[in-house]
């Protein structure tokens, strides 16, 4: 399978609608160029991670203008589409969208016929007392999507912290680790590790997908990486600018990788009691 991971700058003094626009076209060239079967894009890359105050005035419903966009540039370059993730605008008690209904930070998957394969809400909310923390719903379900070759785990930025997340998608059948991330360049270092290691630890790919520029005011880490099941990195992007990563991953090395080091065969979960 051939991979594309779009580090997509995201200043402020463009539009949502611009950006919009501007990717979907990005979408259909490096298709083309390419020759990807799948396409990945970086979390909340309409609005900016950290835009909070954009999260409200910008939300969409789940089959909104970037779902309509996305679904049709998935369509037109016959892809596999990672479309990041958008602030969705969820149906509220009363049955509305129309903007009382609670915030989800949600990533959207499409099919080579353009058609939704599966939705994830980010379950780690970044920010503590603050910011995504306290403005978006927390997700509640582990999602998976068999795309053709492979199956994707579906995880996003922040998740990346909480390896029992991945442990549970690997349980469900995970082979690549999708992570759009809106990621800040002062934690660089972390972002870079996480993702070898969530590598190592459950022997699959880690294709995570960051932002470029800065959004209100926080500069954002770049650094696109790939990662096999051994913990190499097969492509890394720069630091800043936009940028597109494309690497042929050999997807029996996942199965490969589990024969010769069998590591996960070893798990021993829930035999010892803690001492007190």
């Amino acid at each position: 399978m051939r991979a594309s991971l779009l580090q997509i700058a995201v200043e402020d003094d463009e539009s949502v609608k611009s950006r919009r626009q501007r990717v979907s076209s990005l979408v259909r060239e490096v298709a083309e160029r390419e020759g990807s079967g799948l396409i990945v894009l970086p979390e909340l890359w309409t609005t900016g991670a950290f835009g909070y105050e954009a999260f409200a005035t910008e939300a969409e419903p789940l089959e909104g203008p970037t779902y309509e966009a996305m679904a049709e540039a998935a369509r037109d370059a016959g892809v596999w589409l990672h479309a990041g993730s958008i602030p969705e605008r969820a149906v509220s008690d009363s049955g509305s969208a129309a903007g009382d209904g609670p915030l989800y930070n949600t990533s959207l998957v499409f099919s080579p016929a353009g058609e939704l394969a599966g939705t994830y809400r980010k379950i780690h909310r970044f920010g503590f007392d603050k910011g995504e923390a306290v403005l978006m719903g927390a997700g509640r379900e582990l999602v998976t999507v068999r795309a053709s070759e492979a199956v994707l785990g579906l995880a996003t930025c922040y998740d990346l912290r909480f390896p029992e997340l991945f442990r549970g998608l690997v349980d469900a059948g995970a082979e690549v680790f999708v992570v759009p991330a809106g990621w800040p360049a002062r934690r660089r270092a972390h972002w870079s590790l996480f993702a070898r290691a969530r590598a190592v630890e459950d022997q699959v790919f880690v294709l995570a997908c960051g932002t470029a520029g800065v959004h209100a005011g926080v500069p954002q880490a770049g650094a696109s990486v790939v990662v096999d099941p051994w913990g190499e990195v097969l492509a890394e992007a720069g630091p800043s600018g936009a940028e597109v990563l494309t690497v042929d991953l050999d997807l029996a090395k996942v199965a490969e990788t589990r024969e010769q080091f069998p590591a996960l065969k070893d798990r021993r979960l829930g035999v010892a009691e803690p001492r007190l």
